[in-house]
């Protein structure tokens, strides 16, 4: 799915080159240079980041709001800045 149809955001990260932990580590910091309310595209691959990367957002305050498949096999993870 191309970035053109996804849900309208304020940023987008792509880790699918990233492993646990630093899947989670690279979210946080996108998350950190954004205001309150804003949406973040994070697009991630594999198992552990499936997991994990949903989870701690949400530990964090945040709020994974949709997980979308892609046809490459990879997801894009929308997370509302909480």
């Amino acid at each position: 799915m191309p970035l053109s149809t996804l849900p309208q955001h304020d940023k987008a990260i792509d880790i699918t080159a990233e492993t646990c932990p630093m899947t989670y580590v690279r979210t946080r910091l996108a998350l950190e240079t954004m205001v309150t309310g804003q949406i973040l595209l994070v697009r991630l691959k594999g198992e552990d980041p499936l997991r994990n990367v949903p989870r701690a957002a949400a530990d964090h305050g945040h709020d994974p709001l949709d997980l979308i498949e892609q046809e490459d096999g990879s997801w894009v993870l929308v997370i509302q800045k909480g």
